[in-house]
This record gives C-alpha cells, sequence and structure tokens, in this order.
C-alpha cells in the first residue's frame, strides 16, 4: 500500500531521518523528518496553472506548532491551537527567505508549504528541521525549485563551534546563529550573539555551511528514489518588448535616478512607468502586451540602471559613494511624559521609540512547546502606512513587523542588565514615521537611546547598519546603509548590529543563488566602520544610561522575607497583600524564594509598604530603637505598639530617668514615643525602654560608667 522510502544520517551527534510515501500523499510534496525524538511532516502544494493577474510569486510558508507535540493541551476558552505565536511566525519567515529565491524565474502558481511539529523531545528544537523538512518535501514535489537547501544551528562555547547544540546547552552558547543554504553558497543567516568579533561570526556561517552538506547530499538522494518528474516550465523570453520599454523610459529613469530626494524622485519614476503604460498598453487591443509583464520589464529596466552606475561609476541614487553613511541626527528625551525617549533620523529614514518601565505584574507569559515562561523585555516594532507617504490597512502586526522587531530585541538583548541587578520589565515599542532603507535598524539605534534615556544600564550602546550588494558574475559592490530602491534592485540585504566592542546580531538575506565568504567579509568589515561611526552620531545624544530614572518611571525596591513568613504576608485568599497595595498605593510582586520587589513612582509608597511588610514578616531587633505609639497605660508601665502588630511593655521604672509616681505623668494613650528594644523576659513578652532615648531626637542616652 505504501512505497516508503527513507535516507538516514548521523548528524551533529544524533540521527537525521527524512521519510517519503506513507504520510499526505496526496500533496505534491510530503516529507516526515525526524532528529532525535522531535519529528515534523511537511508538505508542498503547487497550482498546476499561473494565477491570472499576480506580479509577484504567490508563496505562502505556514510553520505551526502543535500542543500534542510536547503533551500538552493548549490553553484559553477554546482549548485548540489559535492564530500563529510570534515564534511560528519567526519561523515561517525563517524557512520562507532561503527558498523564495530558488524558485525558477517567472514562476507564478500559488505554492503553499506547510510544516507541522508533531513531536518536540525538548532538546532539539525544531526550527532546523523544519527547514531541512522544507527543502526536501520542495525537491520531491517536481515544482521548479533549484535547490535543495540545507540549515544548521551554530552555538559559540569555550571559543569553540559546536553544531546543533541543544535546548539546555543554549545558556553556555555566546552564539545563537542560523544558516541556511546551498551546496555551494550561503543564503541566509539569522543571529544573537555577545559580542562576538566579526571575525568569529564568518567562522560560524561557514562552519555551518560545511556541516549542512550532509543534509543536501541525503535530500539529493532521497530525491533520486521518490522525486516527481519536473513540472515544465519555460523562462519566457519579453526581449523584444523589453527592449520597447527601454526605449520609451530609459532616458527618463537615468535623469530620475539622479535626484537625491526620495519624494521627488518617485514621482519621476512613477511618471516614467505611467508613459511607458500609455505607449504600450492600449485598452481593447487583445495583442496589447499584459500589464504585469510591462511592469516587470520596467522594474528590470530600472535595476540595470541603478545597479550600471554602482559597478561602473561607484555612484549611487543619492550621489553617496558605497561606504558613506547617510546624515544622522539623534534626540532624545523629547517626550515628557515618557519614561525614555528617543527620535533617530538617518536620511529619509526615522524611528520614534519609546521605552517603558514596569513592575513583574507587566512581565510578557509565553505558552511555548518547550514550556510557559515569563519575559521581561519586549520590542514592539510599528510600520505605519505614511511612513512611506502611502495609504494602507491599519490592524494586528504582520509578519514583516514580527520579523524586524524581533531583529532589533536580539541586538539589544545581550547588553541589558541582568534582571537581579535592574528587576524591571521593560517594553519599547518603535513607530516608524520616515522610511527609505533599513528601519529595523533605525529601531535598534532608537531602542538603545530610549532605553538609556530611560536610566536603563546597558552594558554598551547598541547601533545597527544595513549593507547591500550588487552582483554580476565576478564584478560586486557592497553598499552602506541602503536605501529603500538599493534593497529593491539590489541582491542582498546584509543588517549587522552591535556595540563598539563587537556584533550582537546579524541577518542577513540572499535574492539570488548565494554569495561567497569573500563578499561577507568585505560586507562584514565595511558594516563594522559604518557601525562604529553610527556609535559616534549617537553619542551625541547621548553616550551612555542616565544615573537616575525618569520622573514618572515607577521605583523598585527589593526585599527579602523568610519563606516560612510569605504565607502570612500574603495572607487568607490574599487578604493582607491587597489592603497593603491598596492603603500604600505600591505594586508588590512576591517570588517563593521570598524576594519581594515593591514599586511606586512615589517613594513614600515604597517605603509606607515595605514597612508594613516587614513589620509582619521580620522580627524585632535587640539594642534597635523604634518608633512607637502609646496603646495602654496600667500602674505598672505602658503597653507602646513599636513594630507593625507587635506591642512591649515600658515598665514605669523605664519610662523616664528620673523616679516617676504615676504612669500618666509620662505618656497617656495615643502617645508617639521613642523605645529602645531590651531584649525578652522569661517568658519571651517583649521589654522597652524609653528613658535611655532621647525623646526629641531619637538617639541613645548613654549611661556613665
Amino acid at each position: 500500500m505504501f512505497d516508503i522510502q527513507r535516507e538516514e544520517i548521523e548528524w551533529g551527534g544524533r540521527p537525521l531521518i527524512l521519510e517519503t510515501g506513507k504520510v499526505a500523499r496526496q500533496a505534491d510534496g510530503a516529507v516526515m523528518a525526524s532528529y532525535g525524538e522531535s519529528k515534523v511532516l511537511a508538505t508542498v502544494v503547487s497550482a498546476k496553472q499561473p494565477k491570472p493577474g499576480f506580479d509577484f510569486f504567490p508563496l505562502t510558508v505556514n510553520y505551526q506548532e502543535k500542543a500534542f507535540a510536547a503533551g500538552k493541551i493548549p490553553g484559553g476558552f477554546f482549548k485548540r491551537e489559535g492564530r500563529p505565536s510570534e515564534n511560528e511566525t519567526l519561523v515561517s519567515r525563517l524557512i520562507d527567505r532561503p527558498i523564495r529565491p530558488l524558485f525558477a524565474e517567472g514562476y507564478k502558481n500559488e505554492t503553499q508549504v506547510i510544516i507541522t511539529v508533531l513531536s518536540h523531545d525538548l532538546e532539539n528544537n525544531p526550527d532546523i528541521l523544519a527547514m531541512v523538512a522544507a527543502s526536501a518535501a520542495l525537491t520531491l514535489s517536481g515544482v521548479p525549485f533549484m535547490g535543495p537547501i540545507g540549515g544548521a544551528r551554530v552555538g559559540y562555547v569555550d571559543g569553540e563551534y559546536v553544531l546543533n547544540p541543544m535546548t539546555d546547552d543554549m545558556p553556555d552558547s555566546k552564539l545563537d546563529l542560523i544558516v541556511a543554504g546551498t551546496a555551494d553558497a550561503v543564503l541566509m543567516v539569522e543571529s544573537e550573539a555577545q559580542e562576538l568579533t566579526e571575525e568569529v561570526m564568518l567562522g560560524a556561517v561557514m562552519f555551518g555551511h560545511t556541516h549542512f552538506q550532509p543534509v543536501i547530499d541525503a535530500i539529493i538522494r532521497l530525491a533520486e528514489k521518490a522525486a516527481k518528474e519536473p513540472r515544465d516550465h519555460v523562462v519566457p523570453s519579453h526581449d523584444e518588448l523589453f527592449a520597447k520599454v527601454k526605449e520609451i523610459a530609459e532616458a527618463d529613469l537615468a535623469a530620475a535616478f539622479l535626484i537625491a530626494d526620495k519624494i521627488e524622485r518617485s514621482n519621476k519614476v512613477s511618471a516614467a512607468k505611467d508613459k511607458v503604460m500609455a505607449g504600450l498598453i492600449v485598452e481593447g487591443d487583445a495583442n496589447a502586451p499584459d500589464k504585469n509583464v510591462v511592469s516587470d520589464l520596467f522594474k528590470k529596466l530600472e535595476a540595470s540602471i541603478v545597479r550600471g552606475r554602482i559597478l561602473n561609476e561607484g555612484a549611487r541614487i543619492d550621489g553617496r559613494d558605497l561606504k558613506t553613511v547617510r546624515p544622522i541626527v539623534s534626540e532624545v528625551g523629547i517626550l515628557p511624559r515618557a519614561h525614555g525617549s528617543a527620535l533617530f533620523t538617518r536620511g529619509e529614514t526615522q524611528g520614534l521609540v519609546v521605552a517603558t518601565l514596569g513592575t513583574g505584574d507587566d512581565e510578557q507569559f509565553v505558552d511555548a512547546l518547550t514550556g510557559t515562561y515569563k519575559e521581561r523585555f519586549m520590542l514592539h516594532y510599528n510600520f505605519p502606512p505614511y511612513s512611506v507617504g502611502e495609504t494602507g490597512r491599519m490592524g494586528s502586526p504582520g509578519r514583516r513587523e514580527i520579523g524586524h522587531g524581533k531583529l532589533a530585541w536580539r541586538a539589544v538583548h545581550p547588553m541589558l542588565p541582568a534582571h537581579h541587578d535592574f528587576p524591571y520589565t521593560l517594553r519599547v515599542v518603535s513607530e516608524i514615521t520616515e522610511s527609505n532603507g533599513s528601519s529595523s535598524m533605525a529601531t535598534v539605534c532608537g531602542t538603545s537611546l530610549s532605553l538609556m534615556d530611560a536610566g536603563v544600564p546597558l552594558t554598551r550602546p547598541v547601533a545597527g547598519i544595513a549593507m547591500g550588494l550588487v552582483l554580476e558574475g565576478d564584478k560586486f559592490a557592497v553598499l552602506s546603509d541602503i536605501l529603500g530602491d538599493e534593497d529593491h534592485l539590489g541582491d542582498m540585504d546584509f543588517k549587522v548590529a552591535g556595540t563598539s566592542e563587537g556584533v550582537t546580531a546579524l541577518q542577513m538575506d540572499i535574492k539570488i543563488a548565494g554569495i561567497t565568504e569573500e563578499i561577507m567579509k568585505v560586507a562584514l568589515g565595511q558594516a563594522q566602520e559604518g557601525r562604529l561611526h553610527i556609535l559616534g552620531e549617537m553619542g551625541k545624544a547621548l553616550g551612555e544610561a542616565r544615573t537616575e530614572l525618569g520622573e514618572f518611571a515607577p521605583r523598585i525596591e527589593v526585599i527579602k522575607i523568610a519563606v516560612d513568613k510569605i504565607r502570612e504576608v500574603i495572607g487568607s485568599g490574599g487578604k493582607v497583600i491587597r489592603e497593603i497595595v491598596e492603603k500604600t498605593g505600591a505594586k508588590i510582586d512576591i517570588a517563593d524564594d521570598g524576594t519581594i520587589k515593591v514599586a511606586s513612582s512615589d517613594g513614600k509608597a515604597i517605603q509606607a509598604a515595605i514597612n508594613w511588610i516587614n513589620s509582619i514578616a521580620a522580627e524585632p531587633e535587640v539594642g534597635m530603637i523604634y518608633d512607637g505609639t502609646v496603646v495602654k497605660t496600667v500602674d505598672f508601665g505602658a503597653f507602646v505598639n513599636f513594630f507593625g502588630a507587635k506591642d512591649g511593655l515600658v515598665h514605669i521604672s523605664q519610662l523616664a530617668p528620673q523616679k516617676v509616681a504615676k504612669t500618666t505623668d509620662v505618656v497617656k494613650e495615643g502617645d508617639k514615643v521613642k523605645v529602645k528594644l531590651m531584649g525578652f523576659d522569661d517568658r519571651g513578652k517583649v521589654r522597652l525602654s524609653m528613658k535611655v532615648v532621647d525623646q526629641e531626637t531619637g538617639e541613645e542616652i548613654k549611661q556613665d560608667a
């Protein structure tokens, strides 16, 4: 019944198994992949005919994690998987980016890749396995995919690269890098690092590329046994039509790309395109060329003009040379009520970035297959349509927004202070107010500035820069701080973020069949120069974190109580802790180990809450002087409330230095007094003294020897 084909290799110390022919047989391609005890199913379906009206390749990649894969039942009311989590969205992008450039030119058939996590052993992250399975399924499907690709995760522990480190190994690694590519070249890199050098980062990329070659070989062997017949796909030739487009628009476009201002240049380019459309598209003419084809050819002409000038003249659209970074203006503290704010402007790209400090109550709960955990640093990136002078949909963040936000998060995260040193929850929001290239790197710079403006003690400021590439044959040019048009018309988007000491994040996407080690080395070196320049410009606004928190930021004080006192501080059903919060106005977070964080923007509220908690959980110390209130007078002395709910007796002989005939001659109920804890009697009763304390100053009266 089943025609099962299988390949197995030893990879990174664990077996990698690729199997097809048993599950999802009606898909164009389906592969069940296992690594350790993690298992994913990847399927590919591509329409038999191109969808009319598409001027782009309609590829969709969906990575989905099923709760049953880790033996869990989903949370929430409906108890079933809902909208994709942030991790699922990021892994979908991770797989989409290296496979998209490898489909044949002109292929416009709607294509869907679905990868489902069926088993998670909590040791092997399924993202790399999902990428490998998707590559294998595409290779078997018969669609015009110029793969296969391989992928690997690279760690860096004790100065050594580690292939596909397990989940428990990652805390010891200074690097979390994912690399994907073909047998010949690298296509995609995504990473977070702890200030590693450019040389170490490049070595990690090449280490991963070398070590996923056995995976590519295994996919090829499986394809030799089980691949479907390749689909017929002829790359259409439009040489004659392209010549007409060139004749109509070349001069206008060449002039337009000499204009530095984005808006004016865009208007000239739009006018040239309208001229082409008017000249070639005749309404009602059955022989008129397809609008989408003409649009593609117009873009091809744009690319040839821009790329030719860069390669042959070293001249860019806005007149810069290859290495110059656009003018930068950094400003901080621009929003009076925000805890920290920054406006970072680089050329025609601008980000308004705002930092907010919160308490433990504000931490994000993340329900992952590996378990629920709390996230104390959140970075949200928004790209409203007005930033590029357009109208558009406003709603929940799309894949691009989530991806750009995560890239900036990875860049800044290694520089955050340890939680025990700075016990705040941090949320950063980046509103892109203008965009003409690399708004994600503007977000990195703005995030660093806004956090330092809020008083967050970053280890060092972080900056980011986007690099581009134009490659024709053996000739190439690497561009620093690329414009939007250079991104669209170029071959690479290479983003590097880091400090003055090293790289903290690296992301690379290639739109061609891959790039070599030589090109990456040049790009990393040029990016380092640009990053150091940007850090210098940022330093003109703020070079290090402010020593004081913003006026409106909450203050957090941390105290520790005995674990056996936690129950008393919380009270039955939370009654006591609720009363403390309501009466003092402070926020209180209690950990299982007895650590208590008390937060408020009002220092008096914090102290009042701490005093209240101490009155419940702490024990008074012998020899200490306390403020107290007389609660009762009797013939033999006065009872004083001096430590929360604790009362003690001041014997009549301890009321004053002189002899006292009657207690009420010295104190009355309600009087505020200062007492010293002398100790405890045989029955554990508290013994207090007033006569050894100066009632005016609270200082102890020294007794003559």
